[in-house]
C-alpha cells in the first residue's frame, strides 16, 4: 500500500515537472515575444534591447529556466510583463469565478448522472432507457462551449430568464451570483453528466448480472434492498473513478465556457496572456490547470485503494 502511494506521488511530481518544462520552453519557441508585443513592430533595436534587459529576457535561457523553476517551488509566479501586477493577484481574482462554475457543474453533473444512470439500468430496454442513452450520447458529442451557446440563446436571448454575460460576486447577493453562473455551470455539467451516466448505467448492469445478485433474487430479496444494499455499492467503484478523473475536465470546460459568457476567469486570463506573449501569467495558469488534473487523478487513485481493497493489497506486495 505504501509503495503504491509513494509511486503515485512520485509519478505526479514527475508529470508536473514535465509540464512545467514543456510550457517554459514551448512558449519561447513560439515566434514573436512579449517585447515586440509591448513595443510594437516599429520599435528600435535599442528600445527592444533595453526592455529585454529590464524584463530579464536577455539572460541565457537555462538561467531563466532554473530561476523560474525555483520560484515555482515557492509558489512565486512573478509579475505580469504587461501590467506589472503580481501574477498571484491576477490568478486570485480570476480563480474564484472559474471555481464557482466548476463546483456548480459538478453538482449538476452528479445530480443528473447518478439517478439517471440507475433508472436507465434498472429499466433496460424501456423507453426511459432509450431516452437516457440517446441524451447521454448527445451530451458526450457536444462540447461544453457549444452547449453554453445553446443555453444562452434559449434562456438568455429568447426567454430572457437569465443573464448571459458577466459575473456577479457573492458579495453582491447570493441570488445574482447564482444567476450569473447558472448557465455556465449547466453548460459544463451536462457533458460531465453524460459521461458519468453512461458509466453508471454500464457498471450497474454488469453488477446486476453477477451470480450473487441472481442468488439474492432467488432467495426473495426485494429489488430495493438488492439494488441499494448489494448492487449499487459495487457498481459505484468504477463510477467514482471515472467521475473523479472527469473532474479535471470540468475545470477545462469551465475555462472555455467563460469565453462564451464573458466571464473574466482563468480562461479569459489565459487567452489574453497568450495573445500578449505574457510568459509569467500563461505559465502560471497552465500549471494551475495541469496541477488540478494531475492531483485529481492522484486523489482518485488513492481513493480507489480504499474503496477497492484489491488495489491496496496489490500495492503492498
Amino acid at each position: 500500500m505504501r509503495q503504491y502511494v509513494a509511486k503515485r506521488v512520485v509519478h505526479a511530481a514527475f508529470i508536473m515537472w514535465l509540464v512545467a518544462t514543456t510550457v517554459f520552453f514551448g512558449l519561447r519557441l513560439i515566434p514573436g515575444g512579449p517585447v515586440r508585443t509591448m513595443l510594437g513592430q516599429e520599435a528600435t533595436p535599442q528600445a527592444v534591447a533595453a526592455l529585454r534587459a529590464k524584463l530579464g529576457l536577455d539572460r541565457p535561457l537555462y538561467m531563466q529556466y532554473f530561476d523560474w523553476l525555483l520560484d515555482m517551488l515557492t509558489l512565486n509566479f512573478g509579475q505580469s510583463l504587461s501590467t506589472g501586477q503580481s501574477v498571484s493577484t491576477l490568478v486570485g481574482q480570476a480563480a474564484p469565478k472559474t471555481l464557482s462554475i466548476g463546483v456548480l457543474a459538478i453538482i449538476v453533473g452528479l445530480g443528473v448522472a447518478v439517478p439517471t444512470g440507475i433508472l436507465s439500468a434498472t429499466r433496460k430496454g424501456e423507453g426511459v432507457d432509450y431516452v437516457a442513452t440517446v441524451t447521454a450520447f448527445l451530451g458526450v458529442s457536444m462540447p461544453a462551449f457549444f452547449v453554453g451557446i445553446l443555453l444562452a440563446l434559449v434562456f438568455g436571448v429568447w426567454l430572457n430568464l437569465l443573464p448571459v454575460f458577466g459575473y456577479t460576486p457573492p458579495s453582491k447577493g447570493i441570488r445574482p451570483w447564482l444567476e450569473s453562473i447558472l448557465l455556465p455551470g449547466i453548460a459544463v455539467g451536462l457533458p460531465y453528466a453524460a459521461v458519468v451516466m453512461r458509466m453508471m448505467r454500464s457498471s450497474l448492469l454488469e453488477v446486476l448480472n453477477k451470480p450473487y445478485i441472481r442468488t439474492a433474487r432467488a432467495k426473495g430479496v426485494s429489488n430495493r434492498v438488492m439494488l441499494y444494499k448489494h448492487a449499487l455499492q459495487n457498481a459505484m467503484i468504477p463510477v467514482i473513478t471515472v467521475a473523479g478523473i472527469q473532474l479535471a475536465l470540468v475545470l477545462v470546460g469551465s475555462v472555455t465556457v467563460e469565453l462564451v459568457f464573458g466571464i473574466n476567469g482563468l480562461g479569459r486570463l489565459l487567452v489574453d496572456s497568450m495573445l500578449d506573449r505574457n510568459y509569467p501569467v500563461t505559465q502560471a495558469v497552465i500549471l494551475i490547470v495541469a496541477a488540478v488534473m494531475v492531483f485529481t487523478n492522484l486523489a482518485v487513485d488513492l481513493v480507489y485503494t480504499v474503496i477497492d481493497p484489491r488495489i491496496g493489497y496489490g500495492g503492498s506486495q
